[in-house]
C-alpha cells in the first residue's frame, strides 16, 4: 500500500493489517503468543538478531521469553511506543506512537514478515499472508485516542468471539484494568486510566458496537 506522506515522529496512529481473503492466521494460543512476542521484540531499535534465532538461544530457552529485556539490555532505544493492541483471527489492531524515523514502517515490516515466515513454515505454505503492508489512521486528539482503545478492545466482543472483553486473552484490555504480567503496552504518559471507570466506559458501548457492526455488514453485503 503506497503512502503519500511518511508517518511523522511523535504522532500516534491506529495501525491495521489483515490477512489475504480473511484467511485465518491465528489458529492456536501458540500462534497468538508468537505475534505478541514479535510485537515486544521488534519495538527496539537494534534487535540483536532475527527473532527466530533469538528464541532458540540457550538463555532464552532456559529462562523463557518473558524476561527478554534481561537478555538484550534495558537501555535499548524503542522505535515505537505501543499504546494498545488486539489480535483477531484474521487481522491485528495496534495503536502506535512513532519515536524514530520510519519507526512504524520498520516495526510493522519486521513483525509481519517474521510471522509470515513462521506461519508458512508451520503450514508448509508459500506466498504472502497479509493483504498489504498495513493501513494507518492518524489519531489527532486525546479523546479520539481513548475511544479508539475502547473500539479495539471490544473487537472480540463485536465479533461474538467472547461475551466480555476481559475474556479475550490477546488484547491489551487487561493491561488497562489490572496489573498484568508480561505487559506489552506503555500508555501512562498518554492516557489517564482509572480501571473501574474504564471498565464501565468500555462495557457501556458493547451492545451499540455490536449493532453498528451488524448495520455495517448489511450495508456492505
Amino acid at each position: 500500500m503506497k503512502r503519500k506522506n511518511p508517518l511523522a515522529n511523535g504522532e500516534t496512529y491506529h495501525i491495521f493489517s489483515k490477512s489475504i481473503a480473511e484467511f485465518k492466521i491465528f489458529n492456536s494460543d501458540t500462534d497468538y503468543q508468537r505475534m505478541l512476542n514479535l510485537i515486544k521484540y521488534y519495538q527496539i531499535e537494534k534487535p540483536p538478531e532475527k527473532f527466530s534465532r533469538f528464541i532458540q538461544s540457550e538463555p532464552v530457552r532456559i529462562q523463557g521469553f518473558a524476561n527478554y529485556f534481561d537478555f538484550i539490555g534495558r537501555d535499548q532505544k524503542s522505535i515505537v511506543q505501543i499504546l494498545a493492541y488486539c489480535l483477531m483471527p484474521t487481522h491485528i489492531h495496534l495503536i502506535l506512537k512513532q519515536l524514530s524515523l520510519n519507526g512504524i514502517s520498520i516495526f510493522m515490516s519486521n513483525i509481519l514478515n517474521s510471522y509470515s515466515r513462521f506461519f508458512n513454515t508451520l503450514h508448509h505454505r508459500k506466498g504472502p499472508l497479509w493483504e498489504n503492508k498495513f493501513q494507518n489512521i492518524l489519531v489527532e486528539k486525546d479523546e479520539q485516542l481513548l475511544h479508539l482503545t475502547r473500539y479495539i478492545h471490544l473487537n472480540p466482543v463485536t465479533a461474538f468471539l467472547v461475551e466480555q472483553p476481559d475474556e479475550w486473552l490477546f488484547s491489551s484490555y487487561k493491561e488497562y484494568i489490572q496489573a498484568a504480567s508480561n505487559e506489552v503496552c506503555q500508555y501512562e504518559d498518554m492516557l489517564e486510566i482509572k480501571p473501574n471507570k474504564y471498565i464501565k466506559f468500555v462495557k457501556d458501548r458493547t451492545s451499540d458496537q455490536r449493532e453498528l457492526a451488524k448495520i455495517k455488514k448489511v450495508i456492505l453485503d
